[in-house]
């Protein structure tokens, strides 16, 4: 980046700033802050160890040095500004989640695909959240990060305590690390005359009652129902690793018995005791890399990481890191919505060519002089694509 450039991208910035509106977090004069500035790549490291005893402090720096990224510490600190971590003294910290979209399997076609793959597996892991540890939905905050994905922030004092290990086991839990079917599908003996042999009934968690064992009756359920009523039943059933015609026609008979359907949704799956429980976990081993939520266990077991500063800009994209109500993320669309700045023409060069799509266009740039709107301008230079002018 060179120094016109880096002139025009911190102004861009420094204008935003000057009536941004910032979400701080809770006690934010309790917390590290850190920035990284425009630059180029030999001169640019993080500026750390900050603290700020009041708003107009940090609304000062950020319309003064405009920074490129700007973070504060998921900890609180009795002394956050202290230049050496061990002399801050942690007192706790927030429960913070990471869905990094490029690091999602599968291919990836475009930055909106990608960005839209991450959005689904934010919505994967809000359910674990809300459904499985029973957060209630306003102790959830969510937050688009400007770039690749979206960020949890939970603040709730049941979790501010939690050291990095049991940070891991619930990273552990919704991405299903360690899940052992053998547990989930077992057996119950009933009261009855009959002997203690022929009194046992497979069982499994049913449909309501909690944990991955509810999770894996409702997908056992739900995919082999739809599965029974196709034309194609047989054959996709036969594709699974030893499923034979026998046992998949089997399947389809129980799955298309509503009375069957219903108790095994009960968690009475005697209706499948003539199938062998390795073709049921075959199932649902496919089903649960589909259900699993893809988290970024580092940032959740880090108990002293640097998060980005919801109503701040990413410098990798001039977008804006935005907080968002649990029932807008569904519905929001990060290269509209997050995209702040205007479409006034802006000159530029770019260095190579260059395809993305904002505010519902699709931009195609060439390499070479060219005008493009200002909010493509800042996200080019942004991403390193492009010099601001035409020099």
């Amino acid at each position: 980046m060179d120094e016109r450039t880096r002139a025009f991208i911190v102004s861009k910035f420094q204008d935003y700033y000057s009536t941004a509106q910032l979400t701080l977090p809770p006690e934010f004069t309790s917390r590290e802050w850190g920035f990284l500035e425009f630059g180029s790549a030999d001169d640019v490291f993080m500026k750390r160890h900050r603290d700020f005893g009041s708003e107009g402090e940090l609304y000062d720096y950020l319309r003064g040095m405009a920074p490129a990224h700007a973070y504060y510490s998921v900890a609180y600190y009795e002394y956050p500004g202290a230049p050496k971590m061990k002399e801050k003294n942690w007192l706790k910290a927030d429960l913070i989640f990471d869905i990094d979209s490029d690091h999602l399997p599968g291919k990836i076609n475009s930055y909106g695909d990608m960005l839209e793959k991450g959005k689904k597996e934010t919505l994967k892991l809000l359910d674990f959240l809300i459904t499985d540890f029973g957060f209630d939905e306003s102790a959830v905050h969510a937050v688009f990060s400007g770039g690749r994905g979206y960020h949890f922030h939970i603040s709730d004092p049941s979790v501010l305590s939690l050291e990095s290990p049991e940070r891991r086991e619930i990273v552990d839990y919704v991405s299903s690390k360690g899940l052992d079917l053998e547990r989930i599908f077992t057996t119950k003996e009933i009261s009855g005359d009959a002997g203690t042999e022929s009194a046992k009934m497979s069982m499994f968690v049913a449909e309501d009652d909690g944990g991955w064992s509810s999770r894996i009756n409702r997908y056992l359920i739900s995919y082999l129902s739809s599965l029974a009523k196709s034309p194609n039943a047989m054959e996709i059933l036969t594709g699974f690793k030893g499923i034979g015609e026998k046992t998949a026609g089997n399947l389809i008979d129980v799955f298309k018995d509503e009375h069957k359907v219903a108790a095994l949704k009960r968690g009475n799956i005697d209706a499948l005791r003539n199938i062998r429980k390795g073709v049921l976990e075959t199932i649902v081993s496919h089903g649960i890399s589909q259900m699993a939520a893809c988290v970024d266990e580092p940032v959740t077991a880090d108990i002293k990481r640097l998060i980005r500063l919801p109503g701040s800009l990413h410098g990798k994209s001039g977008m804006k890191v935005t907080a968002l109500r649990i029932d807008e993320l569904e519905m929001f669309e990060p290269l509209n919505d997050a995209v702040v700045f205007g479409d006034k023409s802006v000159k530029i060069k770019a260095i190579k060519p260059f395809a993305v799509q904002m505010k519902g266009k699709d931009l195609m740039v060439e390499e070479g002089l060219q005008e493009v709107p200002e909010y493509a301008a800042v996200y080019l230079i942004c991403r390193g694509v492009a010099e601001y002018g035409s020099h």
